[in-house]
């Protein structure tokens, strides 16, 4: 009999490398920084490779500039939002571009804290298709299943042994 692959076997190997799919992280800033390579910081003491940030327009409305450097170089079509909630996106997407230091003004954003759990979500579904991978290389198979009656039947099958 072959070995068989199920969601729990993957859960369990994911388990042995510090993640879940499952339950959230409280450490998934630090494992993202670590595995992606970029520094997420709110202190501007540095040259950023990304920046996130609030300015004021001339007549007294508050934009935000999310563009790749220090924001000396500002792209009005592509890198001004009139609404905050655009800037998950963007931030998103610079966790991913190889960003080694990317500026937000403002950690404590929701936009923040969406772009982080999504980039988690990301992380911990290449890692979920990896352990996958590894186990189909060690000869586990998924149980092959020709209707939900045979699924069914094949499940209890597993449970019964």
């Amino acid at each position: 009999m072959s070995k068989i692959l199920t969601e729990e076997l993957i859960e369990q190997r994911l388990k042995d490398h510090g993640i879940s799919m499952y339950d959230g992280d409280d450490n998934a800033l630090a494992k993202l920084q670590e595995k992606y390579e970029f520094e997420l910081t709110d202190s501007y003491n540095k040259d950023p490779d990304y920046s996130i940030y609030a300015e004021t327009t001339a007549d007294g409305y508050e934009v935000f500039i999310a563009t790749s450097g220090d924001g000396r170089n500002i792209c009005i079509n592509e890198d001004v939002h009139y609404y905050e909630n655009d800037l998950d996106d963007a931030l998103y997407d610079a966790m991913f571009d190889y960003n080694e230091l990317i500026y937000v003004d403002d950690l404590d954003a929701y936009y923040v804290q969406d772009a982080i759990d999504r980039a988690w979500q990301t992380y911990v579904e290449e890692m979920a298709e990896e352990v996958e991978n590894e186990l189909i290389e060690e000869g586990y198979e998924w149980p092959k299943v020709e209707s939900e009656k045979d699924f069914a039947n094949e499940v209890n099958n597993i449970l019964d042994s």
